[in-house]
């Protein structure tokens, strides 16, 4: 893996575990929402700490889809846990939760499990690969070769 890879993987670590905590901070603002009153959350659309979380976690979606698209999802999702202990560091010294042992060995146990999983390769090789649609064109294009090496005429 080389290091736009790594840099990847970081983006969808932190823009998930800042949206996710900016939008703790907006609800908190807010206040409780009812299952009878769910136009509150129009409301919560215009607080900025609400629309800063949802801009995160469009980028967290955007540098998911970018990992996704190079590695398969059995490797980016455990190496993207990180952000559990992200999530667990602010909350604990920005918004300051108290975080019981039992949750920090929790955290440790799933990071620790992504050692095992993470070992080994980042994209399962395919005998033959599929073609893959290019969305300029929606014309499927096959992954070795131009079209005109392939033998279609234009």
């Amino acid at each position: 893996m080389n290091l736009r890879r790594y840099i990847i993987l970081a983006i969808v670590t932190l823009t998930s575990a800042l949206g996710d905590t900016f939008l703790d901070v907006g609800m908190k603002q807010l206040g409780p929402v009812s299952l009878h009153h769910l136009s509150t959350l129009i409301v919560a659309l215009k607080l900025p700490w609400i629309l800063a979380g949802i801009v995160l976690l469009i980028g967290f979606f955007i540098s998911y889809l970018t990992a996704l698209s190079w590695a398969d999802v059995t490797f980016v999702l455990p190496a993207t846990s990180f952000a559990y202990v992200v999530v667990a560091l602010l909350s604990r010294f920005w918004l300051h939760e108290q975080i019981t042992p039992a949750r920090w060995l929790g955290i440790f146990c799933i990071v620790a499990g992504v050692g095992f999983v993470t070992r080994g390769p980042a994209y399962t090789e395919n005998a033959t690969p599929e073609p893959r649609i290019d969305p300029a064109s929606q014309v499927s294009v096959p992954l070795s070769g131009t079209v005109a090496q392939q033998g279609v005429k234009h």
